[in-house]
């Protein structure tokens, strides 16, 4: 299997770092483009919230086109303030009304502990301010991620939250039941 990561034979490349690829290719890209004359309000009016994992592919796995919708991702796809920062704004001011939470198997904060966080103190002097929100029990974190979706003061639309696990191995998205 081959990726965005490799070259391609048709892709001229004069080395340099990894963002100089990309940059490299944005100005492929830049040379035919057109703008779409879309604007920032999501056509299905819908945020999706997911884990950052390269292997997530949400447009694809979702059938979802450009201006479909919001996506919102970190480190497990976990319901933070910035995420309810984003999905405020994006219900607020950008019309969205629906949310879906999408989490994964194999997740790498399966394995880390909140340990992360004493261990980066003492490299660096100094623990950082957030949660690691890792996780032993994956459904249960996209639980977790719907309450929090659906009791925030400052989301107006909460009755259509659902949460998802993605298989990495077969792509197939399974329903949490958010009453288990």
């Amino acid at each position: 299997m081959t990726t965005s990561a490799h070259h391609s034979a048709d892709a001229p490349s004069t080395g340099g770092t990894v963002t100089d690829r990309l940059v490299e290719a944005n100005q492929r890209y830049a040379a035919g483009f057109e703008d779409p004359g879309m604007d920032a309000r999501p056509v299905l009016g819908v945020a999706v919230v997911a884990c950052m994992d390269a292997r997530l592919d949400l447009h694809a796995a979702l059938g979802l086109e450009l201006g479909d919708c919001h996506t919102i991702r970190n480190a497990g796809g976990v319901v933070t303030d910035d995420v309810i920062r984003s999905l405020t704004i994006s219900q607020r001011a950008l019309g969205t009304r629906s949310v879906i939470l999408i989490h994964h198997t194999g997740c790498g904060l399966e394995a880390l502990t909140e340990d992360f966080r004493h261990e980066l103190e003492d490299e660096v002097g100094q623990r950082p301010p957030w949660a690691v929100e890792a996780f032993r029990d994956v459904d249960q974190d996209v639980r977790q991620s719907m309450q929090r979706v659906r009791t925030s003061p400052f989301l107006l639309h909460t009755s259509d939250v659902r949460g998802f696990v993605f298989d990495v191995k077969q792509g197939l998205l399974r329903e949490i039941d958010p009453a288990e």
